[in-house]
């Protein structure tokens, strides 16, 4: 006797390649039919929106302010970076011994 999930894996299988067969037999069109295709009819132009290109300038201004500001804080701190000393010292030994680890709590029960 063939077990269920034989069954079901063959079933998906030979759905799987007969897919295959027949995409590879008739691949599908991208073309697209004339009448299928929108009527666009004729384009009109129009003067682009003052209020837009107003808000677009301010936003490029408020950028380049941030900008600007972002580059002098760099630099700012990397004029201090040659004078930066590491949290430790140098003349500390480093830790040879053994290191105690937290011992292992018993879980609480209520």
């Amino acid at each position: 006797m063939i077990g269920s999930h034989v069954a079901i894996f063959a079933v998906l299988t030979a759905a799987t390649l007969a897919g295959y067969i027949t995409y590879l037999v008739h691949p599908p069109s991208t073309q697209v039919a004339d009448n299928q295709r929108p009527h666009l009819g004729k384009l009109t132009l129009s003067a682009p929106d003052i209020t837009a290109l107003k808000s677009a300038d301010t936003q490029s201004v408020e950028n380049e302010k941030a900008a600007v500001a972002y580059l002098e804080a760099a630099q700012a701190i990397l004029r201090r970076a040659p004078t930066a000393q590491a949290s430790a010292s140098a003349d500390e030994l480093p830790i040879t011994g053994r290191i105690p680890l937290p011992r292992k709590r018993p879980i609480p029960r209520p």
